[in-house]
């Protein structure tokens, strides 16, 4: 039951290793003509990973990494955290969360459960006589966190930034493409005769009678294909723009009335005058639905997404339905994930946020969070000085820029804004009950998102996820307490903080200011506020990166080179991140030694370690939207000056580019 969010405004993650160089000691003279490069300036990223890269040898499939390793470091101490809670308990928050972990870690408990956290749902749905019962009952399922019919969420207002109002979008379908439904091809007529199969598995596990499952099980592929022929394209459900249509609640609950969506929306505990619907003709299908179709038919429908929604926290035979065909055929699992991770995923899902302040509290200092903001704010001068000494943009222009960032909000550790914890007793009887406690709460908290003066209640990331992010939405610099941790921050070294976390803060930070975040000004109204020069110049400055990178050989792939065009924005966003981090840093050590500047760089390089299988890179290559690790570290410091001053590489060496090929953007 995951909380859908119509709009994706922004993310992004990071993870190092630093192995100090020695200063080169003399060597002799060489009688060859071509004289022998050093390996920091032939290839960085092999020789600052060395112990990295011998550690961790080729995976068979997937790939290893620096980012992924500080991800599994975060997991472990949720799992940690939770083990301790469920053994001993400091403060409400905490019993909560280790009543609810040791419910999902009780295997044999959860079987003898069975399907009975369901059973008061499904007997609503039972309870239904009349068309007009239907609405009642999809709203009450909503508020239990299992959106049927359509999906309805909290995102902002895209004409007043700083408030959310609820977005009515379509959804209710059990299958992730509404073509899936309507397309005649062999593979997806094959695809629905397994749905079908899954569909009607589900219903009897919720106590459908044999003789009545074959008719239930056509009421659902009904219902949902008519959604489905109502629905737009997924593409454009991708696009934000098109999901943003404001209306008035008055008028919607007049135009739809068999679907009563003001009675939805109080039941919601939304109390706002004006919603989000980018697609009337799917609620005119869905109303026109309520009164058309039979009680029974909507009955056996509710009935399934319920089951469904909840198979994966119910007993092991719910379990192996939705791992048959979603596990296996939808996401391609060869196994089901260990008992506690389907445990840990569940409580993120359901009580992500309540996690997430214990887990702040547990592993985040005091100093870190304080050095943190330090050096955050010192990213953002150093990218306001920028502006000014590079000449860059006209006036207007650069004055736009300098306010957004100084108007820019730096949240570090976890939102400003806490949440309720009033949550109803858990226990460790139930775990599928647990799950719907817990996500009824999110779902009411989620709610509370609506309205003026909220929408920064949240992000859109939790505190123990490993993530470093810019909120376009919001302007505001989000830093996660679990990304505040080695190998991206902590590294004693303090000028590797820089090198590391610095970079990542500054690769985020320009993005309020960059061909993206130019659309949003300082006021937070969605407009263009650059002039054609700026977007001139943006082009040209993506185009040459582009060629750049273009010019690299994939790793791994053979005959295959990077796609320049495709990685160009987060290959510009690293080559600021290196700029503007290493201005931070001379500032803040003007006179630091040979082997603070080369802590520097070793600690860039640490981040994008990475070990592919062949598979993978070769997927990743046609694909992904970042450069190889490689060439994430080369790449950037091929163009600085001063990495070629501080480990001593020549122009022309593969780590030194010539000042007329180097690419210059906020130096």
């Amino acid at each position: 039951m995951p909380l859908l969010r119509p709009l994706a405004l922004s993310l992004a993650l990071a993870s190092v290793i630093a192995a100090p160089y020695a200063d080169a000691a003399p060597k002799k003279k060489s009688s060859s003509k071509t004289p022998a490069v050093a390996p920091a300036c032939s290839d960085f990223y092999a020789t600052a990973n060395a112990a990295w890269l011998k550690a961790n040898p080729v995976p068979q499939s997937g790939a290893t990494t620096a980012l992924g390793q500080l991800a599994e470091r975060a997991q472990q101490q949720q799992r940690d955290l939770l083990d301790a809670a469920m053994k001993a308990p400091q403060g409400n928050v905490q019993k909560l969360l280790g009543d609810f972990w040791a419910s999902g870690l009780d295997e044999a408990a959860v079987e003898k459960d069975g399907s009975q956290p369901i059973a008061p749902l499904l007997s609503r749905i039972d309870a239904i006589k009349k068309a007009k019962d239907v609405p009642a009952s999809i709203a009450a399922l909503h508020q239990v966190g299992i959106p049927v019919a359509f999906n309805f969420s909290p995102d902002v207002d895209l004409k007043a930034l700083d408030r959310h109002i609820g977005y009515f979008m379509q959804g209710g379908m059990g299958l992730p493409d509404p073509a899936f439904y309507t397309r005649t091809d062999a593979d997806t007529v094959a695809l629905m005769g397994r749905y079908r199969a899954y569909v009607k598995q589900i219903l009897a596990l919720t106590g459908t009678p044999a003789a009545q499952l074959d008719a239930d099980t056509v009421s659902v592929i009904q219902i949902e294909t008519l959604l489905a022929k109502a629905a737009k394209p997924v593409a454009d459900v991708n696009n934000p723009f098109n999901n943003y249509a404001p209306v008035a609640v008055k008028d919607i609950t007049k135009q739809y009335r068999n679907l009563q969506l003001g009675d939805f929306l109080k039941a919601q505990a939304v109390n706002d005058d004006l919603v989000s619907m980018a697609d009337p003709g799917y609620f005119k299908q869905l109303d026109a639905m309520v009164a058309s179709l039979k009680p029974e038919q909507w009955k056996a429908y509710l009935r399934w997404r319920v089951g469904d929604s909840m198979a994966p926290y119910l007993s092991k035979s719910f379990r192996d339905a939705e791992g048959g065909f979603r596990g296996r055929l939808l996401r391609g699992e060869t196994l089901p994930p260990p008992r506690w991770q389907q445990v840990l995923d569940a409580i993120n899902v359901a009580a992500g946020p309540m996690l997430g302040h214990e887990y702040v509290e547990r592993y985040l200092t005091a100093d870190n969070r304080r050095q943190a903001a330090v050096i955050a704010d010192q990213i953002r001068e150093a990218q306001v000085a920028a502006l000014a000494r590079t000449g860059w943009g006209n006036g207007p222009v650069v004055e736009e820029a300098k306010a957004k960032l100084q108007a820019m909000k730096i949240e570090i550790g976890a939102p400003r804004r806490d949440l309720d914890y009033s949550v109803q007793p858990m226990g460790r009887g139930s775990f599928g009950g647990n799950m719907l406690i817990a996500s009824t709460w999110r779902h009411r908290e989620e709610m509370k998102r609506i309205g003026k003066g909220n929408a920064d209640r949240r992000w859109d990331v939790l505190p123990q996820q490993p993530a470093l992010a810019y909120d376009i939405a919001q302007n505001r610099l989000i830093v996660t307490a679990a990304v505040l941790q080695p190998p991206v921050f902590g590294n004693g070294e303090p000028a590797a903080q820089y090198g590391a976390y610095g970079a990542l803060v500054a690769r985020e930070i320009t993005r309020a200011i960059d061909a993206k975040g130019a659309l949003v000004d300082a006021q937070g109204q969605l407009r263009s506020w650059w002039s054609p020069a700026e977007k001139t110049a943006w082009t040209e400055l993506t185009n040459r990166i582009a060629t750049q990178f273009n010019a690299y050989p994939y790793p791994g792939v053979p005959n295959t080179k990077v796609n320049g065009t495709l990685t160009a924005e987060s290959n510009l966003a690293d080559q600021v991140g290196v700029e503007l981090a290493w201005q931070a840093f001379n500032a803040a050590q003007p006179n630091a030694p040979v082997a603070s500047r080369q802590a520097f760089f070793n600690a860039w390089a640490g981040l994008w370690a990475q070990q592919v299988a062949p598979n993978e890179a070769v997927q990743r290559a046609a694909t992904d939207i970042r450069a190889p690790g490689q060439w994430r570290v080369n790449g950037p410091l091929s163009n600085l000056p001063e990495f070629g001053a501080t480990f001593q590489c020549k122009a022309g060496q593969p780590m030194q580019r010539t000042d007329a090929e180097q690419l210059k953007i906020w130096r």
